[in-house]
């Protein structure tokens, strides 16, 4: 789907709109009703036995360069929270795939299903086949920094450039002292989250301690997910993926990526999954961005490492001219 350039930046300033707490409504497990900024579109397909959605935007500049970049959000996330990313990206002649990832936003929410890593992948690569693309750069936030990592090393012929933001799994919990929570004590804890809840963790983890307006449209559409008559099978799949990201670390394998990474790290981020649980000696030493992106970018053999020193853990949404002009540029030297 093409957008001019006057309707590209119409469109994200209208889906950036705020929403008002008093505006807060449920949705249903695929979210509908919430509307993102661009079109989506439906992959069907068949994994564990199972018939299955994969929501996704595709969309293509007037005026393409060749390329093609695919957007893999976060645990807290959607496809459609890449909004500004997405524009930016179009308007400098990319086209941009962003799907949710089954278990999350406006895909499939299946009652059993064995999450992973490489199955998230898998479901990934075939989408792509079936929109016919072989040669892609694969860009990945939070969550989405894991598994884009994940099919990098799955499909290293297909992916010309990698590029990580804030990337979680840059650090094995559990082997640093952080204690396992089963799925059900998973469970329990995703019945609890509500919109003010959702809202603090964001501002202090995702924003270091700031607030604007259109941050609530993205507290609103985590929040009413909860809200809505499908509570539990949103929150029993998201209990399922983050026993998927615990207990799944990529960081032993960063030195097998043999493509180009770019990392665009927000030093202030201090995103570490089971901090709250782990014993009171350790806790500040986890999710140190201002560390780990050194560490991974040595580690990674072809990295480039751009770092936003006062940033949080989404600094595409605090800081997008910044964010954005690093990602252009970024890309443009591959």
């Amino acid at each position: 789907m093409h957008f001019s350039r006057t309707l590209l930046l119409a469109t994200v300033f209208s889906g950036t709109v705020s929403v008002s707490a008093e505006e807060l409504q449920p949705y249903d497990a695929q979210l509908s009703g919430f509307d993102y900024a661009y079109p989506v579109q439906r992959f069907e397909l068949e994994s564990q036995r199972q018939s299955l959605e994969i929501a996704y935007i595709d969309v293509t500049p007037e005026e393409p360069n060749g390329r093609t970049v695919v957007l893999m959000h976060g645990k807290n996330f959607c496809a459609g929270t890449w909004e500004r990313t997405i524009a930016e990206l179009m308007e400098a002649g990319y086209r941009v795939i962003a799907p949710d990832q089954i278990g999350f936003c406006k895909a499939s929410k299946p009652e059993h299903y064995q999450f992973s890593l490489h199955q998230l992948a898998a479901n990934t690569h075939a989408l792509l086949q079936s929109l016919e693309q072989e040669k892609v750069t694969v860009m990945g936030h939070s969550m989405g920094g894991m598994l884009a990592t994940r099919y990098a090393l799955m499909y290293p012929d297909q992916v010309e450039q990698l590029v990580l933001v804030n990337p979680i799994g840059l650090e094995d919990w559990k082997a640093k002292g952080v204690p396992y929570q089963t799925i059900e004590e998973n469970y329990q804890s995703e019945l609890g989250k509500t919109a003010e809840g959702i809202k603090a963790y964001q501002k202090s983890t995702y924003y270091v301690g700031e607030w604007e307006p259109e941050y609530d449209r993205w507290v609103n559409m985590l929040a009413g997910m909860y809200l809505g008559d499908d509570k539990q099978l949103v929150a029993w799949n998201q209990a399922l993926t983050t026993d998927m990201v615990f207990t799944q670390p990529v960081v032993y394998e960063f030195d097998e990526l043999a493509m180009p990474t770019l990392l665009l790290i927000g030093g202030k981020d201090n995103t570490a999954i089971g901090k709250a649980q782990a014993p009171a000696e350790i806790r500040d030493t986890l999710g140190r961005y201002d560390l780990l992106g050194k560490e991974v970018a040595r580690i990674i053999p072809k990295a480039s490492l751009v770092e936003f020193p006062q940033l949080g853990h989404s600094p595409q949404i605090q800081s997008p001219e910044l964010f954005h002009e690093a990602l252009i540029k970024g890309l443009a030297e591959l």
